[in-house]
């Protein structure tokens, strides 16, 4: 069943118009992406499951603008248009989307070479290095478990290193913009490995801040359609310091981020924009330490986070130091001795900081992290109680510092 290939039975070309007056209708135009591997000539092997069809359009021709906002310039796909190299099977709906989840996070980081890590629409870890294979290596280690048959998207020309530090591991698709002499050979190994080249990924941060249509089909055949979210806090200076007023009385945070804490906090609300709310992530020195999504209640994915923070520092440490899974592990004394470790580190979290897709209804959810040493919190403000907020991050030399705009996405 995960092998078939699915006949699609989606037409070459759609059409989006939007009007109130048919003369002045704006018609978005789509094209079907099909590719041809071991002569057959596909678009997409199934959807989210292999018993749903479907099809992948990229934008070609056509505008769209309401009001202010103009839809993304047609003819500047990516994902939509990739180069595939190697591909042992045509590529599924979900390996679309997943390597759109972490171009989606990897454009805000091209200032240096970068990692993104996807499995299941959200990334499991993200990370920034001097080199592509260092980056590469911290994002994997943060959560190598997850990223078993994962995406992995890199923002670099990828390397020998980088390409043999991939092959330790079982992995769905590589994205990079290129890659050197040698590297498809290594990844040829690996049968069904997808191999995806986007050579346009180096004007990646020209999509930073544009709109495309997004769209949401609903269970009764209809439509909700709203622009892609765009990050308004690019760079730290962005960030607003945390005040608040209550019954008439001022609020303002005591310390602000540090240069150290302000990269870190900028870092982590970039990724936090390809993450699914209600969601928390911990960060430390460029990469992630601990994400939460998909939770009901913030207190409760601020903990998830920590737990899984926890959880990954054991496994990291046990791999690192005995070539060995942290479940896996039967010596007493190595396992108390990572778990002496750990509890002493509070799973890597001391010295990090939190990141918020939206403001804290109550300090609970922040002061989770406070317990285990965050220094620094960025949250978009808001809450008619962030002046509890302000005082919990008092209390304990936190800084803290406000967005001005929630980073949900579902």
């Amino acid at each position: 069943m995960y092998r078939e290939i699915n006949v699609d039975h989606f037409p070459a070309r759609m059409e989006i118009s939007f009007y109130d007056d048919p003369a002045k209708r704006q018609t978005l135009l789509y094209e079907k992406t099909e590719w041809t591997i071991e002569g057959q000539k596909r678009g997409l092997r199934y959807g989210e499951n292999p018993d749903q069809e479907a099809a992948l359009y990229r934008l070609v021709g056509g505008n769209l603008a309401l009001g202010d906002v103009s839809c993304i310039a047609p003819g500047r796909y990516l994902a939509s248009s990739v180069e595939l190299l190697q591909s042992g099977k045509h590529p599924g709906k979900i390996n679309i989307t997943d390597a759109d989840s972490a171009l989606n996070i990897l454009r805000y980081l091209s200032g240096s070479p970068c990692a993104v890590i996807v499995k299941h629409n959200n990334p499991c870890g993200v990370a920034k290095g001097a080199s592509l294979a260092e980056a590469y290596r911290k994002a994997w280690l943060a959560d190598r478990v997850a990223a078993f048959g994962g995406v992995i998207a890199l923002n670099r020309e990828v390397d020998r290193e980088t390409a043999e530090l991939i092959a330790e591991s079982f992995t769905e698709v590589v994205v990079a913009p290129e890659f050197a002499p040698g590297v498809l050979e290594l990844f040829a190994s690996q049968k069904n490995l997808r191999v995806m080249r986007i050579g346009d990924m180096r004007r990646l941060e020209q999509f930073v801040g544009t709109r495309v249509l997004d769209a949401k089909s609903l269970m009764d055949g209809g439509m909700v359609m709203q622009w892609s979210f765009a990050v308004q806090a690019r760079s730290a200076s962005d960030f607003i310091p945390a005040y608040a007023t209550h019954k008439g009385k001022e609020y303002r945070i005591a310390r602000l981020p540090t240069e150290r804490e302000g990269a870190d906090l900028l870092f982590g609300w970039l990724v936090e924009s390809g993450v699914t709310s209600n969601s928390v992530l911990y960060i430390k020195d460029g990469a992630t330490v601990g994400i939460g999504t998909g939770e009901q209640d913030r207190v409760g994915v601020a903990e998830i986070a920590r737990d899984k923070a926890y959880r990954k520092m054991m496994d990291r440490l046990s791999w690192q130091r005995h070539a060995t899974p942290w479940n896996l592990l039967g010596d007493a004394s190595a396992r108390a001795e990572i778990e002496r470790v750990v509890t002493e580190e509070r799973g890597g979290l001391k010295g990090s900081v939190m990141i918020s897709d939206a403001f804290f209804p109550f300090r609970d959810g922040l002061d989770a992290g406070i317990r285990e040493g965050i220094t620094a919190v960025v949250q978009p403000g808001g809450s008619v109680r962030d002046y509890e907020c302000i005082e919990a991050c008092n209390e304990s030399n936190v800084a803290m510092v406000f967005t001005g705009q929630r980073s949900f996405r579902h």
